[in-house]
């Protein structure tokens, strides 16, 4: 193929067909793949996104949940090119990390001291590495289904089988460092009673896969108080929650403040980068000038583009306007619209199903006796149980009907959603619907 050419006139399926020679796998990210061949996308604004043949979708998946202003932001954009113009990258200390600091530390209780890094999953496994440090003991307990990233250490545990690590080319000796628990407060004290290697917890906040299996408000309650008596670092995954349930995140809306807290997507404007936060004591661990049993800085931690300039300035705009709370207003109140909307639809099609989410979040979860069922007791792998070739009708519904979900199970709202949004997309659901009915993969009432 000829590197010249300009990529940007093809279209999908020239694309994929080009994918095929250069990417490995295709595409750059595992859930990207749609068959026969993904969509392409070539800009977005607001609620808005359009593939690279120019059909228009209302967009539910705002950057797997990052862009809670919308896509484009005047103010993110405006960041973005004044701080280009200075420059990208110094490699250096700058002016705006700090000011990016200080709002986090502003709005996430948990957050005295902030550390940057790229992406969610280096916030997991940064977070981990210092939680281990600070409590002395190699083990963490963290939950079935829950998802913290693609790192070795957190493999375990996203899927069924739980006691298996479903990916070649992580060691057998990772899953000694692990312990896979249900989302059980009796059964958390049992393990962390039975087995005092346990020194961390970690917990995605909105429950397992961003809230399609909800968590409890007071299991998360328990496991503060559970923590603080067996001496665990308590961490609270608010990837996506973060930012999202409230300016400062799920633990902000409960009160309940974790020792540390893993960031990203919101966090750094809807670009590429992430953060940790925790108590002034643990996050001495990564002062570079402290020196700790011989080692100095007591942990290492690099990272290239960690809190870089144009990153930076984008997080800041970002969340100026995210702390006013306007977005999550909005985009709370076009969420429950949706849910209800979405249940209305269900209803009067007889499908057994059934919607829910909390804050600006969005679920449907398919499955016989659905309506019967309370969501947070339903083992993760069966919310997520839509076979492939369903999943590929109920998708390939939806867009072509001009809509686009974060996945299977829902989609998130943000600034840019409006009331203007709500029966295209009902219509669009409905006949995605129609269509897993017409093709027999769903349950009738």
């Amino acid at each position: 193929m000829n590197a010249n050419v300009d990529v940007r006139s093809l279209s999908s399926r020239e694309l994929w067909e080009r994918a095929q020679i250069s990417l490995a796998g295709g595409v750059s990210h595992d859930g990207r793949f749609l068959p026969p061949y993904p969509a392409y996308f070539s800009r977005a604004r607001g609620a808005r996104k359009w593939d690279v043949e120019g059909r228009e979708y209302i967009d539910y998946a705002m950057g797997s949940a990052a862009m809670m202003l919308g896509h484009s932001h005047p103010d993110v954009v405006a960041a973005l090119v004044s701080q280009a113009s200075e420059g990208t990258f110094f490699a250096t200390v700058h002016p705006l990390e700090i000011q990016w600091a200080e709002l986090v530390q502003e709005l996430v209780p948990s957050a005295e001291r902030v550390r940057f890094v790229a992406s969610g999953t280096e916030a997991t496994m940064l977070a981990l590495r210092v939680a281990r440090a600070y409590s002395k003991r190699p083990k963490v307990l963290r939950f079935e289904g829950h998802f913290h990233g693609w790192h070795d250490y957190v493999v375990q545990g996203m899927k069924t089988p739980y006691d298996r690590i479903p990916t070649l080319g992580v060691p057998d000796c990772i899953r000694e460092t692990m312990v896979v628990c249900p989302t059980d407060a009796h059964q958390v004290e049992s393990r962390l009673k039975a087995d005092r290697q346990i020194g961390t917890v970690i917990c995605e906040v909105s429950g397992a896969n961003w809230g399609s299996v909800p968590i409890a408000d007071e299991l998360l309650r328990a496991l503060r108080t559970l923590c603080d008596r067996y001496d665990c670092v308590l961490i609270f995954d608010e990837v996506i929650t973060g930012f999202r349930w409230s300016p400062g995140g799920k633990q902000a809306l409960l009160g309940i403040k974790p020792d540390m807290t893993t960031m990203a997507k919101i966090v750094a404007g809807g670009m590429p980068g992430g953060a940790i936060g925790g108590s002034a004591e643990i996050m001495r661990l990564l002062d570079p000038r402290q020196e700790i049993e011989g080692f100095k800085p007591p942990i290492i931690h690099r990272g290239t583009f960690n809190a870089s300039p144009i990153v930076s300035a984008a997080a800041v705009a970002a969340l100026k306007v995210i702390r006013t709370g306007e977005p999550h207003r909005q985009a709370n109140r076009i969420a429950a619209q949706l849910r209800a909307g979405m249940q209305r639809v269900l209803d009067q099609l007889q499908v057994d199903a059934i919607v829910y989410g909390e804050a600006s979040t969005f679920h449907v979860y398919f499955g016989q006796h659905a309506r019967r069922s309370i969501i947070d007791q339903v083992p993760p792998d069966a919310i997520r149980s839509m076979k492939r070739d369903a999943l590929d009708v109920y998708t390939c519904g939806l867009r072509k009907r001009g809509v686009d979900f974060m996945s299977y199970t829902g989609g998130v709202t943000s600034l840019a959603h409006t009331d203007a949004d709500i029966d295209p997309t009902l219509e669009a659901f409905a006949g995605a619907v129609k269509d897993l009915i017409d093709a027999g993969k769903v349950t009738r009432l």
